[in-house]
């Protein structure tokens, strides 16, 4: 059986509002602890208004100079924020500033408000998996080639030179955050080297199944193509107050017409939570469908990092 890896998603409104020494910290206790990898959330700015966020790609920066083992990765960065030639070079960097621990996560953007916010250009999803799909031929022509040249429909390069190359061969691993079934899983087909999902194990089944009719119409080995599920995570809590209170940082419970039981059990159909015989039970249900890799966001990382991991050595 393939090896179980865990990452560990440190994106959410907890972490960030605590600022750099938070992540920081995280970050290093979690290397401590031997998870896999660490990923952040590519966003300009959080829902709540004028609240604190820290650059993605920076912050991956100076994490990789901090670190000596833990592969670090965006989930998933906006392919519109940056151009695709420029972050080949920004990626390729950072592959070789961290020894070869990069994992690329990208995909095609969802935050309509962020883009007008920010005054980028934000067109109908098709369009977007479509500049995603160049964006990464693009990228991963100047990881791979001397100086390609490739003109699309939305961007083009002319001979470009990206030296050094990533540490990585052939590239540095390619997962794609979105689950499309129209337009974005046809970019993971030709594209990733992981596909990325959060949703129950029953739709989990479908998406793979709509994506191996993808790679079979494209001729590509189904199976070369890393299963990942991201989920909130939770640890054991004295009462349900206790947990409400924990994911009040998550979620919006401004509802208070449903019933916090009814929207748990909704909630918990997608997610890993609950007690820890709980989690591991449904760790259990999604490896059974394929999943190798997990990204755990912790709803409270200070309590759950390290009790997280005494789960995962189970499977």
């Amino acid at each position: 059986m393939e090896r179980i890896k865990v990452g560990i998603f440190l994106g959410n409104r907890e972490v960030c509002s605590k600022g750099w020494k938070a992540v920081r910290d995280l970050t290093l206790g979690c290397e401590r602890l031997s998870y896999d990898s660490i990923w952040l959330g590519d966003h300009l700015t959080l829902r709540v208004h004028g609240a604190y966020r820290l650059e993605c790609w920076t912050v991956l920066s100076a994490l990789s100079t901090l670190t000596k083992t833990i592969r670090l990765g965006p989930l998933v960065l906006c392919n519109s924020f940056r151009n695709p030639s420029l972050l080949a070079k920004m990626g390729a960097t950072l592959d070789i500033i961290s020894g070869g621990r990069l994992e690329f996560g990208i995909g095609a953007g969802w935050d309509q408000g962020e883009h007008e916010a920010y005054g980028i250009p934000f067109p109908k999803l098709g369009v977007r998996a479509k500049k995603l799909s160049e964006g990464l031929r693009i990228i991963k022509m100047l990881w791979t080639q001397k100086k390609p040249s490739y003109k699309g429909q939305y961007y083009q390069i002319k001979e470009a030179y990206c030296e050094p190359k990533p540490l990585q061969k052939p590239h540095p691993p390619i997962t794609i955050g979105g689950s499309g079934e129209k337009t974005t899983l046809n970019v993971v087909a030709s594209h990733a080297d992981r596909c990325n999902f959060t949703c129950s194990v029953k739709k989990f089944q479908h998406k793979l199944k709509v994506l191996e009719d993808y790679c079979s119409k494209i001729g590509r080995n189904f199976r070369e193509i890393e299963k990942s599920f991201f989920s909130d995570f939770t640890g054991i809590y004295a009462s349900e107050k206790e947990l409400m209170d924990d994911m009040l940082g998550v979620y919006n419970l401004s509802d208070k017409s449903v019933p916090f039981s009814n929207w748990l059990d909704r909630i918990k159909s997608d997610n890993i939570i609950g007690t820890p015989k709980d989690c591991l039970t449904r760790m259990k249900e999604y490896v059974d469908v394929g999943v190798t890799y997990f990204i755990l966001r912790f709803i409270n990382p200070l309590k759950d990092i390290a009790h997280a991991r005494e789960i995962v050595k189970k499977l």
